[in-house]
């Protein structure tokens, strides 16, 4: 058997350590509260909640709210594969 996905349209943000993004991924996504760890301040992580637990996103990893507003984080090759961005 097989299937194939039906097309969805995602909101995303790129996760950097600037304020702009840490604005975009409260407006836009609603992360509240939003948590970036600096125990590496080399290497900042965000942290998120998701279906399955916290769940760790580096700098340059996708942050995706889901269809049922659920979000989690997708690696760059992962997310280039999957989606074709609309504008």
């Amino acid at each position: 058997m097989r299937a194939q996905k039906k097309p969805v349209i995602i909101d995303y943000e790129v996760f950097e350590d600037t304020t702009d993004c840490f604005m975009n991924l409260q407006d836009n996504l609603g992360i509240d509260p939003l948590r970036v760890s600096y125990r590496n301040p080399e290497q900042p992580v965000l942290k998120i909640e998701t279906l399955e637990g916290i769940m760790i996103a580096n700098v340059g990893d996708y942050i995706i709210k889901g269809v049922r507003g659920e979000l989690y984080p997708c690696k760059p090759d992962i997310f280039k594969e999957t989606y074709d961005l609309i504008d």
